[in-house]
């Protein structure tokens, strides 16, 4: 928050996430914040929302005066969501719909601004609308503060229809996966189809703001599903992501390759954090695997059932904020095998590299792996995703206690 004075009640000092999410999307303080208060004098109203369902506990500001916009930020994508919150969101949305939410006694948070300041100049929600070229109306869901985690506007225009996502990066690791995100937005553009490609949504705008990255993506298909945990892997996608509609790559050793220079370099950035555990390990992985050739190319980077949904027949994939390339083909399986025992079924980090190297056993074949390969990829990914640990841990992050140190002594214990 720029520097300037606060009100006592201003949701943006408390420590929850109320606070995290206010201080994001408010996050210049000329911007009067309160919760069940009337705004500092001099002051003029420019936007109330509902904290439902309570200050301690809030879940979502859903804006006031605007009934079809709080409606549509409940109803919308709920096929997406578990049955039980589903049912929830339902009830409240229909609702809403009738204006609820307005005669409701939740908590109204009251944003205003000096009278005369132009609202573009320090409201997240009117820069998106210039950007866009239409105003719009912003709801944000609220979640337990989480330095990976990154506040997401959902905006609609005034009849309540999807307009897109507005993705806030406001540290360095969050700033880092919106820009990523946004840059691989760019470079999947035009794919879907091509050779089995995922449909993605379209990046609307990117830009900066108030040292924050914020990247606005187009709305989901109104009639997307999710892809259920227990789905069999794709493999046309995975070969589609890939390879970016290109032919099949020449495949290369590990040795000397980009991917083995990139893993080299990081590993001995994280000396401070874990000694030469993390520079060991890739040596060993050099060591076991230097001769074999294997095919390199892009992966989304977070591919997992809950990112993933179907518009009719066309498989779409969003999040792409872990996408990058030059890393073994396969990479996508593995994360998939690895994240299904991890979150899904909450495995520890051991169990889901067991995972990892039985679904590459079972679908390996299809991606052209043989069993050489396969173990190359296991291994690699297993240290990829240590570093991808260390590397959001480094931009201030934090440690995910799922993957560190539990990874990393995976890592260095399974092939003992």
């Amino acid at each position: 928050m720029t520097a300037s004075a606060t009100t006592a009640g201003d949701p943006r000092c408390r420590d929850d996430g109320l606070g995290w999410v206010t201080r994001a999307v408010f996050s210049d303080s000329r911007v009067a914040v309160t919760v069940d208060a009337d705004p500092p004098a001099g002051h003029t109203v420019v936007a109330r929302y509902a904290v439902v369902p309570s200050v301690a506990r809030a879940r979502f500001l859903l804006p006031l005066g605007s009934p079809r916009v709080a409606a549509a930020a409940l109803l919308s994508y709920n096929a997406l969501r578990p049955a039980k919150l589903r049912a929830a969101r339902a009830v409240l949305g229909v609702a809403a719909r009738v204006g609820a939410v307005d005669r409701a006694p939740f908590p109204a948070l009251t944003v205003a601004l000096p009278t005369g300041l132009d609202p573009a100049e320090v409201l997240l929600a009117e820069r998106v609308g210039a950007e866009l070229g239409a105003p719009v109306h912003a709801a944000c869901g609220v979640r337990p503060p989480d330095p990976n985690h990154k506040p997401t506007l959902q905006l609609f225009d005034g009849r309540g229809e999807p307009r897109g996502y507005a993705k806030i990066g406001w540290n360095d690791a969050t700033r880092a996966l919106v820009t990523a995100e946004a840059a691989a937005l760019r470079d999947v553009a035009g794919l879907a189809g091509t050779a089995g490609h995922p449909g993605t949504p379209r990046l609307l705008t990117e830009f900066a703001w108030a040292g924050q990255a914020v990247a606005v993506v187009e709305p989901l298909p109104a009639r997307i599903r999710g892809v259920p945990v227990d789905t069999a892997p794709d493999v046309a996608a995975l070969l589609a992501v890939a390879r970016r509609g290109r032919p099949p790559a020449q495949a290369r050793p590990l040795a000397g390759s980009p991917f083995l220079a990139r893993l080299t370099a990081e590993a001995r950035g994280a000396v401070d954090t874990v000694g030469d555990r993390a520079s060991a390990a890739v040596a060993d992985l050099a060591r076991r695997h230097a001769d074999v050739a294997v095919e390199f190319g892009h992966w989304h980077g977070d591919w997992v059932p809950w990112n993933l949904g179907r518009d009719g027949g066309e498989l779409i994939a969003w999040d792409w904020e872990h996408s990058g390339p030059d890393v073994p083909l396969g990479f996508d399986l593995a994360h998939d095998a690895f994240q299904r025992a991890l979150v899904v079924r909450g495995e520890p980090a051991a169990e889901a590299a067991r995972q990892v190297d039985t679904w590459l056993l079972r679908h390996g074949e299809a991606l052209g792996l043989d069993r050489a390969r396969q173990r190359l990829v296991a291994d690699a990914y297993l240290l990829e995703m240590w570093l991808r640990t260390w590397r959001l841990a480094n931009a201030g992050a934090g440690w995910n206690p799922a993957l560190h140190p539990a990874l990393l002594d995976t890592i260095q214990t399974r092939h003992n």
